[in-house]
């Protein structure tokens, strides 16, 4: 199969060639934001032209934004253009708004339905929500960037999307993973026979055994990753071997609950710049975690991939009756040169909440350790110091022991 465009063969060196272009563009545009312009006030865009450098900026995240558009309505201050500038204004729980465009491929998930076969010719059976929510459109722009028509199905009425299906001629599937087969199984009870051959999924878990059980009916399916800030993140191919990061975003795996990259394979929370010139997020955090899985597709497509959603970041837990959040933890590494990195674990002793609070360093104080986890935590525990390199590489920064059945 060709390739959407030549942007995702590129080698490495023109990759990097083209982040310190586009990469300082994006920035200036952002500060010409007043959302922006305050969070990067001190950032001279010129000055941020590769990953390293990009690390150097604040992460923006969702509760930020929120508090931003409550403030500042609709979008918070973090858009180059007022709200009657888009195509499109969404609202998703929260409430949060985002906006939208009709623009060519404006969500970028055109090259996610062609790495999945679909195109011209086909007909799309589009299963995403229309209503406030932008799925539906996000998946009905990337049709249309690949030349494919649409049905605007959404969701319910199961025997009525079984004779649409039929009578239109629907080939492709777009939706959550699970309805697909809810379509499949009442079309089968009703004695119909679908033309599905190909489905594109998201907002939902794959498992292996379903779509097992659509290739054995004959269909293929692939997941993407996307938000309704950020639309296409990442992408599967036909070669299912992790997710292929989008050409028009930038991808970051952090430490939660920190702007820090973890090491190459560790899993963190992604962090996704966007180069939308409409709506350029900035080191925007999911709360997803992942990690960066090595090497390049088999498919032939040269950008990053990562190995898909790992769980959520936010790893808040009450000990104690007190929350306990990733960025205490940061702060409490911060706090000491020679701590790499800390755990904290939540145990029951008895009937009573426990705390352990692990630590990766070299030497130090345990005395001066407590306080500090005292200081930040708000909460005593135990202090258990290992060596560096000894804790998992699983992103977790708060661990929850406690079972409740």
């Amino acid at each position: 199969m060709t390739h959407f465009d030549t942007l995702e063969t590129r080698s490495d060196d023109q990759r990097t060639a083209d982040l310190a272009r586009d990469l300082p563009e994006q920035i200036a545009r952002a500060k010409s934001a007043h959302g922006f312009a305050r969070l990067l006030a001190d950032v001279d865009p010129a000055a941020i032209t590769d990953l390293q450098a990009l690390a150097a900026l604040p992460v923006l995240r969702k509760s930020e934004l929120s508090r931003a558009q409550s403030e500042h309505p609709p979008f918070g201050g973090f858009t180059v253009k007022p709200a009657h500038g888009f195509a499109h204004v969404f609202q998703s729980p929260g409430p949060i708004y985002e906006p939208g465009g009709t623009d060519h491929d404006w969500w970028r998930m055109g090259r996610f339905l062609h790495a999945a076969g679909i195109g011209q010719g086909d007909i799309v059976q589009n299963c995403f929500g229309y209503h406030l929510t932008p799925a539906g459109m996000i998946f009905e722009n990337g049709a249309r960037a690949v030349g494919a028509a649409v049905l605007p199905a959404g969701t319910g009425q199961t025997e009525l999307q079984v004779t649409a299906a039929r009578d239109i001629g629907c080939t492709a599937y777009a939706g959550t993973p699970d309805y697909l087969k809810v379509i499949l199984d009442k079309a089968e009870e009703m004695g119909v026979t679908l033309s599905f051959t190909r489905a594109a999924v998201g907002g939902g878990a794959l498992f292996p055994s379903l779509r097992k059980e659509y290739a054995d009916r004959g269909i293929l399916c692939l997941q993407c990753y996307a938000t309704a800030d950020l639309g296409n993140i990442a992408y599967e191919s036909a070669a299912m071997e992790g997710m292929i990061v989008d050409e028009h975003v930038i991808v970051e795996i952090v430490t939660p609950g920190t702007g820090t990259p973890v090491a190459p394979g560790e899993v963190g929370e992604v962090v996704v710049t966007s180069l939308n010139p409409d709506y350029p997020l900035i080191r925007f955090a999911t709360g997803d975690m992942s990690a960066v899985l090595p090497g390049h597709s088999p498919c032939g497509r040269t950008n990053m991939r990562i190995k898909g959603w790992m769980g959520r970041a936010d790893q808040t837990t009450k000990i104690k009756g007190m929350f306990v959040r990733p960025e205490q933890v940061a702060a409490l590494v911060d706090k000491h040169a020679e701590i790499v990195k800390a755990r904290v674990i939540a145990t029951r002793v008895g009937e009573m909440d426990a705390m352990t609070v692990q630590i990766e360093s070299s030497g130090g104080d345990d005395a001066a350790y407590a306080r500090s986890v005292a200081e930040v935590l708000k909460l005593k525990g135990a202090i258990e110091v290992v060596a560096p390199g000894s804790l998992p590489k699983d992103g977790l920064v708060i661990e929850d022991q406690r079972r409740y059945d």
